[in-house]
């Protein structure tokens, strides 16, 4: 168990025993269950006691966080550590074709485009 974890027990069940104390005071004296309720050391420690709780709750979804953790940077290692197995190559498919046919492509479509430039520049000089 955390440290953390072990005080805010303690806590809890010091506030728990403060709380039955309280209780069974207020009875002997003669007080409704509605007034004993309704009482502020009362709600006090019960406001402590559902803070304890919450408190408990979240150390335990740290340290599960904190396990989970642990376990992958494990099993990365594990991983890591590990003979690879030999995997088929991937052959390497030249591209250099099909990337010149491209360039190709692009220049024609640019030489084209500044033939019609030209031509508009020719027709309008001419008008």
């Amino acid at each position: 168990m955390n440290r953390k974890a072990a005080t805010v027990e303690a806590r809890k069940k010091i506030s728990q025993a403060k709380l039955d104390t309280r209780r069974v005071f207020l009875k002997e004296k003669g007080l409704t269950d509605d007034a004993i309720r309704k009482d502020v050391t009362i709600r006090k420690l019960k406001a402590e006691l559902r803070k304890s709780d919450f408190q408990l709750a979240s150390i335990a979804a740290q340290e599960e966080t904190t396990r989970q953790v642990a376990k992958a940077k494990a099993d990365r290692l594990a991983a890591a550590k590990a003979p690879e197995k030999e995997s088929p190559q991937e052959i390497p498919v030249k591209k250099e074709k099909k990337a010149k046919k491209e360039r190709s492509e692009k220049k024609a479509e640019s030489e084209g485009k500044k033939e019609k430039t030209e031509k508009k520049a020719a027709e309008s000089q001419a008008q």
